[in-house]
């Protein structure tokens, strides 16, 4: 029997083929993972950190909003920093005109019942920003989509309506990873202020959550709505067949961030 030189062989051949086919295709696999599937790893990671900010704030917000209703005299929440900034921002503000029957007159007139900044505590990670404001929780996205994920503690039932209003004061900021704590405490003591036969109310909100703000005073509060996109505002009317009660609570906080 005539033996081949293994140099001729087709089988040698074939074996070196087949070698450098795997190696191509292993090549290639790990391409398409470091291509694809990294980015689609760090958007996972990424969205997962979005969720635990957003259910981070919505704790917050319960624990802040005692302090609004004078159930506790200051409140501590630790949050978690992904590598974004999180600061009091003073870019919101509020105006609050009601309508009321004046029986010294006898005629109605406008009163107004607020009409100040309400400022907000506000994280941004990756282009999304949520806050509480004003006793709620808002989002904006990279779309420029906004949304409520904790609605504000307006109350309106039987005839009387009833409106928080807790404008933040503090400059802290901070950015970068690791943990944080935002201190919220009472500045100065709570206030009320009522008023009686009330037949039409305006309210103005100017935020950079103005969308969100439209969607809960139309839903929630049943009001008129208009949305101004120039000035990034909303205003919501309403007249009421019978006279109401509103009571205004101004309860102003003091944040810091350690």
């Amino acid at each position: 029997m005539v033996r081949k030189n293994i140099i001729e062989s087709d089988n040698a051949v074939s074996e070196v083929v087949d070698v450098v086919l795997i190696l191509g295709i292993m090549l290639i696999a790990i391409t398409v993972i470091t291509v694809a599937g990294f980015p689609a790893l760090q958007n996972l990671q990424e969205s997962g950190h979005k969720e635990n900010i957003r259910q981070s704030f919505i704790v917050l917000g319960e624990n802040v909003n005692k302090v609004v209703f004078d159930n506790a005299p200051s409140q501590s929440v630790e949050l978690k920093m992904y590598g974004g900034g999180i600061w009091v921002t003073s870019d919101s503000h509020m105006n609050m005109t009601l309508q009321t029957w004046n029986s010294s007159i006898p005629a109605k007139e406008n009163q107004t019942a607020i009409d100040s900044q309400m400022r907000s505590l506000q994280n941004e990670f990756e282009g999304t920003t949520i806050s509480y404001e004003n006793t709620g929780v808002w989002a904006k996205y990279q779309t420029g989509d906004a949304v409520m994920v904790r609605e504000p503690q307006f109350v309106f039932n039987d005839n009387l309506l009833v409106i928080p209003f807790a404008p933040i004061r503090g400059t802290d900021g901070i950015a970068g990873e690791g943990l944080i704590r935002v201190i919220a405490r009472e500045d100065g003591v709570p206030s009320v202020y009522s008023y009686q036969n009330v037949s039409a109310v305006d309210i103005t909100i100017k935020s950079v959550y103005y969308t969100a703000w439209e969607d809960y005073l139309r839903d929630t509060l049943e009001m008129q709505v208009e949305v101004n996109n120039t000035e990034s505002s909303v205003h919501a009317h309403k007249d009421y067949t019978e006279n109401i009660d509103v009571h205004v609570l101004k309860s102003s906080l003091d944040m810091s961030i350690e």
